[in-house]
């Protein structure tokens, strides 16, 4: 039996299965951390440098693993410092449970310091389930059900436990009285399928299709050999979402790459030529990247009916997990005889890659940020374990990246939050101490956590079966995605009171933690520094000099976008000479998609 309710918290996560907790100390939730000392080792903590950093690791915990994720906090500033990282998690449909203190309950109403009405902060963030405890009989179903809502709903939960409870005797059985909840641990997967009318109405709709196009999301992670058996049948093309990027290799001939704005030719391509969409674990948002209205027949499949027919208005949607409905629909189908459809994507697919070889060896001032990724390609792990950030380095991992069969790869998705990939690389790394695990990062990030979590590598990184860690820093002194955004949607040139970065040797300061830096300034250096780091005996920052004027071409440039990008260098743009410089050369070896 326990003692106190603190420890009966980390006795139920136990149940449950968790084993690492991602946390920060203070007055709020001192009792759940001595809870965690007691247990002695039952439990991992991991501590970042920041509650935000819990919460994002939380969140990559949970997208590379597939079990809950659980960050902890103190009260008032500690838990609104998660926000951030829960919002991630939110926004990309994956379950984390935040579990944060609050002050004593006799102090609360009375605007005792550091007091925060935490139901109402979280309600948004966590509205599936957000209760605070004001009684130790409580601790045993609000856990089981924070856990079995994160779970099942796949999103984020929180439980408010003030500080005065924590220290109280615990109640692990409930009395058998009226009023009180009996609650048991555990949830058991369960197949969805839709049913057999529906299944139906999609086999019509893919059997009449001659220009089948497949956009797949992280949701449909597991069907791998499904979604192989049915781009065969139907004689199809697989573009990816963004977390769906590792889902199927790109060495497969029909996979077209990302999609979107960060996506492919080929992927524009799919869509614009297609008659018929066929949508699998996605919710992929951008409309203009799609088949415009009336253009083709479409069938979506989601495991959560409220994110059916909300992207394209698909002629059925069906309700039910990637692999069993995948797997009922497959016998219902006709193998296509005609397989131009499938030849000529397959042509566009060989294009494209020889295209960005060429666009990754163009000249830059000083290295070219497409050639750091097509070089790294080739010499990644098999089953490197690959984060990256939102900003420009997302271009590049979008588009110049070859997944093979076994990465694994992530992104803040829905939320695009910027400070995601050092955390999340952690979390992965925790997950998975004997795989390698990469973080690629614009400078910007960097500097705005980066540098800080590599003090919690620091700390752990000895602890790790495989010491290889590697962080990938796009040194550019610049924000450069918003910087383009300025030039490209806004018509502004860049403003460098906002974009401008401090100059900050990133190699220096990992090699005055331990780790091996190298400062990589010509693009005869990239293939040797990419070797050295995956050789180290050490975690590693790769420091790249980029330029900040090679552009992000978009599969597709709008009049509108060409217009304000002409606009932007007119009208003051400090970079103008080089960007034009930088642009055409970029455009010399280049295609621009049709439109739909």
């Amino acid at each position: 039996m326990h003692h106190l309710v603190s420890d009966h918290v980390i006795s139920r996560l136990k149940t449950w299965g968790v084993t690492r907790v991602f946390g920060y100390s203070g007055d709020g939730d001192n009792g759940l951390m001595g809870a965690l000392g007691r247990a002695k080792g039952a439990m991992e903590f991991v501590q970042p440098r920041h509650e935000e950093m819990a919460a994002f690791m939380a969140c990559g915990h949970a997208k590379f693993t597939g079990e809950v994720g659980v960050c902890m906090a103190t009260s008032g500033p500690g838990a609104i410092h998660l926000l951030n990282g829960l919002y991630d998690a939110k926004k990309d449909h994956v379950p984390v449970v935040a579990i944060v203190g609050q002050q004593a309950r006799t102090a609360l109403g009375g605007e005792y310091q550091q007091e925060v009405d935490l139901v109402s902060l979280f309600k948004d963030v966590a509205g599936d389930f957000v209760h605070m405890a004001t009684s130790p009989g409580q601790i045993r179903h609000l856990i089981d059900r924070a856990i079995r809502i994160a779970l099942g709903e796949r999103t984020v939960t929180a439980i408010i436990i003030p500080n005065d409870l924590q220290s109280q005797k615990a109640v692990e059985e409930p009395a058998h009285a009226h009023g009180t909840v009996h609650s048991g641990a555990g949830l058991t997967s369960a197949k969805v399928v839709p049913d057999s009318r529906a299944l139906a109405q999609a086999a019509e709709v893919l059997n009449s299709g001659r220009r089948i196009a497949i956009l797949i999301g992280a949701g449909a992670r597991g069907a791998e050999q499904e979604l192989k058996d049915i781009a065969d049948l139907l004689g199809a093309g697989i573009a990816k979402a963004l977390l769906g990027r590792d889902v199927l290799p790109d060495d497969l001939s029909y996979v077209t790459g990302s999609i979107g704005l960060l996506g492919t030719n080929p992927s524009w391509t799919l869509m614009a030529e297609c008659d018929t969409l066929l949508m699998i674990g996605s919710s992929f948002p951008y409309s203009e990247f799609l088949p415009e209205e009336g253009q083709a027949r479409g069938v979506q499949i989601d495991i959560e009916p409220r994110m059916l027919g909300m992207r394209y208005p698909m002629e059925v949607n069906l309700t039910g997990d990637s692999v069993s409905t995948l797997q009922a629909l497959l016998p219902l189908l006709e193998r296509k005889s005609d397989r131009s459809w499938q030849r000529s994507i397959e042509s566009a697919v060989v294009e494209w890659w020889g295209l960005l070889q060429k666009r990754a060896m163009s000249d830059a001032n000083p290295i070219n940020p497409q050639r750091v990724f097509w070089e790294a390609s080739e010499r990644l792990p098999d089953n490197c374990l690959l984060t990256c950030d939102s900003g420009s380095a997302a271009n590049w991992y979008a588009r110049d990246l070859r997944f093979r069969e076994g990465m694994r790869g992530s992104v803040s998705g829905g939320l695009a939050s910027m400070g995601n990939a050092v955390p999340y690389a952690i979390a992965a790394k925790c997950a998975f101490t004997d795989r390698v695990s990469i973080a690629f990062v614009g400078d910007g990030a960097m500097q705005m956590n980066g540098n800080a979590e590599l003090l919690t590598v620091s700390k752990y990184w000895r602890f790790w079966d495989d010491p290889r860690f590697i962080v990938v820093v796009l040194n550019n002194r610049d924000l450069n995605q918003v910087t383009w955004e300025m030039r490209v949607q806004d018509g502004d040139p860049k403003y460098e009171a906002s974009q401008d970065l401090p100059a900050f040797s990133y190699a220096r300061y990992a090699e005055s933690l331990g780790f091996t830096g190298i400062e990589i300034t010509t693009p005869e250096q990239i293939g040797n520094a990419w070797d050295q780091a995956l050789a180290s005996d050490r975690p590693t920052v790769l420091d790249f000099h980029t330029d900040p004027d090679v552009p992000p071409i978009p599969p597709h440039i709008e009049k509108k976008q060409a217009k304000a990008y002409m606009s932007a260098m007119l009208h003051g743009d400090p970079d103008a000479l080089e960007t034009i410089k930088a642009s055409a050369r970029q455009f010399s070896k280049s295609f621009i998609g049709k439109s739909p």
